[in-house]
């Protein structure tokens, strides 16, 4: 008998019936759109359910926003961050201040502009602290432009994902793209994870409306479709059962 595969249930509505019930457990996963699409609001999302439904703490590394803007924003979501830090349940690391030469009295800092390394030793430091499951690095496309060679950044990508899932994290990677639809930004991103969820921005006529699909997804009979979703006071709610047409 071929083992079950263990579910991770994201937890947004509407958006686990799509893939099983969930992510794979220990596996890294891109969600890739435009700006505005709502890629940083799913993983944290993801990161909060798994506290607040789930008991499995979560790491937030912020590689092009300074967690107190990160707080701020989805503090209009009526989500309080610094609760579930104080209590040891969740952990922002600022992978932003250092990079543009501001100084950070955050806990947790990546303290150089970009090291694979020095971003898994925290990784490792912050897991052993608060037994981190979850985990979610928004986004990989400041560290393709840190990189800048293509080949390299895949390497570096996947020593990133591979640690994750070896930690037993299971993770949400970003990545911002310029074309609606597109999979990735520098051509590698969607090679070195598990699955790929691409989230629509779409214009027509005087109006945006939101939508996803499943990429891909190995080890999932994931739908082939793409759903609507929104994004209000209470995050992202997929709409299983409105199919978007092009």
């Amino acid at each position: 008998m071929v083992p079950k595969l263990e579910r991770v249930p994201t937890g947004i509505p509407g958006f686990d019936e799509l893939c099983e019930g969930g992510l794979i457990r220990d596996r890294s996963y891109l969600v890739t759109g435009t700006s505005g699409s709502g890629k940083t609001v799913f993983a944290m999302q993801f990161l909060l359910n798994g506290i607040r439904m789930y008991n499995e703490p979560g790491i937030f590394i912020a590689t092009e926003e300074r967690p107190q803007h990160v707080r701020e924003h989805f503090s209009t979501f009526g989500w309080d961050l610094e609760k579930y830090e104080d209590e040891n349940m969740l952990a922002i690391v600022d992978a932003t201040s250092t990079k543009i030469g501001l100084p950070t009295d955050e806990k947790y800092v990546d303290i150089r502009p970009f090291d694979t390394r020095s971003l898994i030793d925290n990784i490792i430091t912050i897991q052993d602290e608060i037994g981190a499951l979850r985990c979610a690095l928004d986004s990989t496309t400041s560290i393709g432009f840190a990189v800048q060679d293509p080949a390299k950044f895949r390497v570096e990508l996947l020593k990133i994902s591979t640690t994750l899932e070896v930690l037993g994290l299971t993770s949400i990677l970003t990545c911002e793209v310029i074309e609606n639809g597109a999979i990735n930004r520098f051509g590698v991103e969607n090679f070195v994870t598990e699955g790929t969820i691409v989230l629509y921005y779409t214009k027509s006529e005087n109006m945006r409306t939101r939508s996803l699909e499943i990429f891909k997804m190995r080890g999932s009979n994931h739908s082939k479709k793409t759903h609507h979703f929104v994004i209000d006071s209470n995050g992202i709610t997929v709409h299983p059962g409105e199919e978007v047409y092009s």
